[in-house]
């Protein structure tokens, strides 16, 4: 499975680039929500990777006969509201017709070559920080039955409309060295990518994990997307559970993400400041969540 920016340095350049794409479809029934959400996820990937967006090209599915150009409108304004935010230029894009709505970015991004996070970079001895709760896929499909309490809806928009720009900023200053966000292959998905990249074993603590309101009523509930169900067996490859680690647990840190946080390996001593700034910045999710030790066998071991 694979989900990667792609990093190149043109002959000469003093910054590397950072290319990426995206597409999701809806996972809420506002039309401009729908869109910021779409381009926070499409940015992700070159925060998760240490660098700047710069320049974007927008792509849009709609069935056309049954939406009109007001909702083309109210989409496309959510989408360049978020890449204001992030003083990321639109510079084109692409619209056709489809049988879904479907909406995301291409995205050009920059970074210093030798400040660049990689999945493959974290080491014995680094802790784990989570700088967004899980449960975005619970929730949406909760959304998608009618299911989801008014609260739950507005805690899942509130953190997938978050950029994780403040994140990324605050883990350059604070001695992260490797990262990942947290999108469409959950938790231990994006985790079993890299403990295999790093060559290293993770502890994670299902404790510490912080978790969106209605996530676990929902996954206890059997309300669970496929896609959540398919990353528990693609992370059970590399993964162990503790006997106290709950199946609605297993499929919450599975959950497949949309605009989800970023997870940063640093140093230990380091971690106790980031965490701080982070939550100064308004990111009150964030927390410790695992352990990096050495290991010859790829692995997690999952804790209550």
């Amino acid at each position: 499975m694979l989900d990667d920016a792609a990093i190149v340095r043109p002959e000469g350049a003093a910054r590397s680039l950072v290319l990426t794409m995206d597409v999701v479809t809806p996972i809420v029934d506002d039309p401009r929500t729908f869109g910021a959400i779409a381009a926070c996820n499409a940015l992700s990937d070159v925060y998760a990777m240490g660098g700047k967006p710069e320049l974007a090209l927008s792509f849009l599915g709609l069935p056309s006969d049954t939406l009109g150009l007001d909702v083309v409108r109210e989409i496309l304004a959510g989408v360049h509201d978020v890449c204001g935010r992030a003083r990321c230029a639109i510079v084109g894009g692409h619209t056709m017709k489809d049988s879904e709505p479907k909406c995301g970015l291409s995205v050009v991004g920059s970074v210093e070559p030798d400040a660049v996070w990689s999945q493959r970079f974290a080491r014995e001895g680094d802790v784990l920080v989570l700088t967004k709760a899980v449960g975005t896929g619970l929730v949406g499909q909760a959304i998608r039955k009618g299911d989801a309490a008014p609260a739950w809806i507005d805690a899942a928009v509130s953190r997938m409309t978050q950029l994780n720009d403040v994140a990324c900023e605050l883990g350059r200053r604070h001695q992260v060295r490797a990262a990942t966000d947290v999108t469409g292959f959950g938790l231990l998905g994006h985790l079993r990518n890299l403990v295999e990249a790093s060559r290293v074993t993770v502890t994670l603590r299902t404790s510490d994990v912080p978790t969106l309101p209605g996530a676990i009523e929902l996954a206890r509930s059997g309300c669970v997307p496929g896609g959540t169900r398919r990353n528990l067996a693609y992370a059970g490859a590399v993964t162990r559970f503790a006997e106290a680690v709950d199946e609605a647990q297993r499929l919450l840190l599975a959950d497949a993400q949309t605009s989800g946080g970023l997870l940063l390996a640093l140093p230990e001593a380091a971690a106790p400041a980031l965490l701080t700034a982070l939550v100064d910045a308004g990111l009150t999710d964030a927390a410790v969540v695992g352990d990096v030790g050495a290991s010859d066998t790829p692995s997690i071991v999952v804790l209550p």
